[in-house]
């Protein structure tokens, strides 16, 4: 019985410094339940505040739960396609080949595109016979919000990916904690003044708030918001850019290192 409890022993120990040697997976314990703590505490703010919005509340929710998954599923479909060939240790491989690593970037963009538009559009059409909602009456503005989502996601999939060539693979998990980071400042289901005034300035530094807050104006007020795209677009190119540039020189520390043949945790 006492080899049992040490075998048991072992194994927790073990995990238990993969725990300690990775912040990433720490931090991930812990921000789950203050995500939800935050999202939903927020969403009940709103909805205590302005009561006369409810009759229009599912429409508006599920519009926006459509438009948050074309951000998370651009996000994941980039990061997770790197992470398959760091899973699969064939980076190493890749760039034996003439593949540029800026061609790389476009290949994964393309490729977040097309497992989006898989993942999302079925459920765009069903939302019309389930809950009576049909997305596409937010008009050309959709296009507009669909392509700003798709440029802030693949941002937020370059930078993870920058960070999975320094941390390895011990930080996958930044694949889908990245994203949620966001999701309770940038006003998914609820405009940004229901926020702590604190955190209005830090909403507005996100691509993704000037969409929602744009589809909301459609939605309640039929009125497009310029200003908002305009906005939106500014603030993507400039984080394309910048993250770009975070996997570019994350690339290159690699290729000096020797890291993209030892891909691990």
């Amino acid at each position: 019985m006492s080899g049992t409890w040490q075998r048991i022993w072992a194994m927790v120990l073990r995990h238990s410094y993969l725990l300690r040697s990775s912040w990433p997976r720490l931090l991930e314990l812990a921000y789950w339940p203050t995500f939800q703590l935050l999202l939903w505490g927020f969403i009940t703010t709103f909805f205590l505040q302005h009561s006369s919005w409810i009759a229009q509340a599912a429409g508006v929710l599920i519009s926006a739960v459509l438009l948050w998954d074309v951000l998370f599923r651009a996000n994941l479909g980039l990061a997770l396609t790197f992470l398959e060939e760091m899973w699969a240790r064939n980076l190493g491989q890749l760039f034996i080949s003439p593949l540029r690593p800026s061609e790389l970037i476009a290949s994964l963009m393309f490729i977040s595109l097309i497992r989006t538009l898989i993942s999302v559009t079925p459920a765009a059409f069903l939302a019309l016979p389930l809950f009576d909602v049909w997305v596409f009456d937010l008009g050309l503005g959709l296009a507009a919000f669909f392509f700003n989502l798709m440029v802030m996601g693949w941002a937020i999939g370059l930078l993870v990916s920058g960070l999975l060539l320094r941390l390895g693979l011990g930080a996958e998990s930044l694949c889908w904690l990245g994203i949620f980071l966001i999701a309770p400042i940038t006003g998914i289901y609820y405009p940004v003044e229901v926020l702590p005034d604190w955190l209005e300035p830090v909403a507005w530094t996100l691509p993704s708030t000037y969409v929602f807050e744009g589809m909301r104006s459609v939605l309640f007020d039929q009125v497009f918001r310029w200003d908002l795209l305009a906005g939106a677009v500014c603030l993507n190119l400039l984080y394309l850019l910048l993250c770009s540039g975070v996997f570019l020189w994350m690339f290159r520390v690699a290729r000096y290192q020797g890291k993209l043949l030892q891909q691990g945790e």
